[in-house]
């Protein structure tokens, strides 16, 4: 197992490598650059405040009249160097300061919105599928198919349109507007505690829906097998059959899509979070894609498949514990 561990973590450094490269050379596709895309933002609100002379000094400035391999080399041998990922254009900071604000945040709201995802879909998929056919499982898929169909942000709109509308309050945002700039304490914590439950069922939503499907399908299959009919012939409880090999083995999936949930959460959300106002690294990487900001996105994105990659390994090794199959393939 040791060895296996050893040999996925050194596939990393090629892999993140080959990652942050293409992820360089995609965000630079599009023509022009930031200073391009700035000048055509002020010229469209009437401002034509740069001059031709104060563009070539910005753009002497920020490198980015250096070939495209000379820019990706300066900006990741300061990262492996020194930990530095370079200065946003956008928000005139550090990208590592910004991510040092937004990313603890981020990875505490996925990590509670998977749990979240488990905690409602494992009882219903279970349930599910032992009652299938009943009115429970027809809700129950009615809800699931509803909650694949609906966009997250969809629902934020709804949820925060209600929330106006018949209870005269704003559902967005992480904090109160008397929590949001002061230090962390416990009536802040508490604030934030309030307020969590709304980002983490949105997010939610989706995942819970398709987990409910895939363990529901999953278990129906394993309830058919012979060894299950055979089980049962002995004397053994369906119960307690069921829980001890059918729900074990029809659970793969939940661990299995650790590898690819945690990083979806943490950027494919952006707009979600750009409704309901979160301060997470989704808005980051949506006002940085847009501004064409290459080290801020670069460095997103380089993070996101870094999440990608030991999401993956988490869940082998995860799977290796639950199904002896599996470990035994090591």
């Amino acid at each position: 197992m040791l060895r296996y561990i050893a040999r996925r973590l050194l596939i990393l450094i090629p892999t993140l490598a080959a990652i942050s490269l293409v992820t360089f050379i995609v965000i630079q596709l599009p023509p022009g650059d930031y200073l391009t895309t700035r000048v055509a933002q002020l010229a469209a609100e009437g401002d034509g405040s740069l001059s031709a002379q104060e563009l070539d000094r910005l753009t002497a400035r920020y490198g980015l009249d250096q070939p495209i391999y000379v820019q990706y080399w300066t900006w990741i041998s300061n990262i492996v160097a020194r930990g530095d990922f370079g200065d946003s254009f956008v928000y005139g900071r550090s990208v590592s300061a910004l991510l040092a604000e937004r990313l603890p945040l981020t990875i505490l709201l996925s990590v509670v919105t998977l749990l979240f995802i488990w905690a409602v879909s494992f009882p219903i998929g279970v349930y599910s599928a032992m009652r299938q056919y009943s009115a429970g499982d027809y809700t129950f898929t009615f809800f699931g198919y509803l909650g694949l169909a609906v966009p997250n942000f969809l629902i934020a709109l709804v949820l925060m349109w209600l929330s106006l509308t018949y209870f005269g309050t704003s559902v967005g945002g992480l904090f109160s507007p008397e929590y949001r700039d002061v230090p962390w304490s416990l009536a802040k914590f508490g604030d934030f505690l309030s307020h969590i439950w709304i980002p983490v069922v949105i997010w939610g939503t989706a995942g819970t829906a398709a987990n409910i499907r895939v363990l529901r399908a999953n278990l129906l299959d394993e309830l058919r097998k012979p060894y299950v009919t055979a089980a049962r012939a002995r004397g053994m409880k369906k119960g307690l059959l069921t829980i001890k090999y059918p729900v074990r083995v029809a659970m793969n999936p939940f661990f299995s899509t650790i590898g690819w949930i945690l990083p979806g959460l943490i950027a494919a959300d952006a707009i979600t979070s750009q409704v309901l106002n979160l301060s997470t690294t989704g808005p980051l990487l949506l006002d940085a894609l847009l501004a064409q900001d290459m080290y801020l996105a670069g460095s997103v994105l380089l993070i996101s498949a870094l999440l990608v990659i030991l999401g993956t390994l988490i869940s082998d090794l995860a799977l290796a514990w639950l199904d002896p199959r599996v470990r035994l393939r090591y």
